[in-house]
């Protein structure tokens, strides 16, 4: 079974005085073919790097041991983007000392990533048009969407995710998202 990592951004937008300024803020969701395994708003001003995704992975093997049990005991993949923190060589021997299996992601590839052809467009069309008040209210928008999506939903998402790891694989590597069907 494996267990797809995506990063969401959100971008508040704040009036100080005369200028506007804008603060991002992450939310990490691990979710497999039946629903969200473990869903993480990064606190803000923090930066994901090495030190706090270790934090992230050990929160996820905890969860994983707690929700699916089953995997905890035979085994399970994680796919994740190339990001820099999911790359830092610590991350790396943390995974492979805890026996994490991690399915390689192409460099410069968008392709594979399942927040975006499956995702953020869930998320991106219920708000459309909508107007939020705070970050907070944003948050919750976002918890209710992810809250809704089906094993159905996510079965359809693992199945156009490995369409496209084969399209990957028959590209031996390149960019391929124009012939994705």
């Amino acid at each position: 079974m494996t267990i797809n990592a995506v990063e969401v951004n959100i971008i508040s937008k704040t009036k100080k005085s005369m200028h506007e300024s804008f603060e991002v803020q992450g939310h990490v969701v691990f979710f497999d073919i039946q629903d969200i395994v473990m869903a993480k708003w990064v606190p803000s001003g923090q930066t994901v790097n090495q030190q706090y995704y270790i934090e992230v992975m050990t929160k996820l093997r905890e969860q994983v041991r707690r929700k699916r049990l089953e995997l905890w005991r035979n085994g399970w993949f994680l796919h994740q983007d190339n990001a820099p923190a999911h790359n830092a060589m610590s991350v790396k021997q943390f995974l492979a000392n805890k026996n994490i299996t991690v399915l390689e992601h192409p460099p410069y590839s968008p392709d594979l990533a399942p927040c975006n052809f499956c995702l953020f467009p869930k998320i991106k069309s219920v708000p459309r048009g909508t107007h939020f008040v705070s970050v907070e209210n944003v948050k919750a928008k976002m918890m209710e969407i992810l809250n809704r999506l089906t094993e159905h939903d996510l079965r359809n998402c693992f199945e156009h995710w490995q369409h496209r790891m084969q399209l990957c694989v028959n590209s031996e590597g390149n960019y391929f998202e124009g012939n994705c069907s």
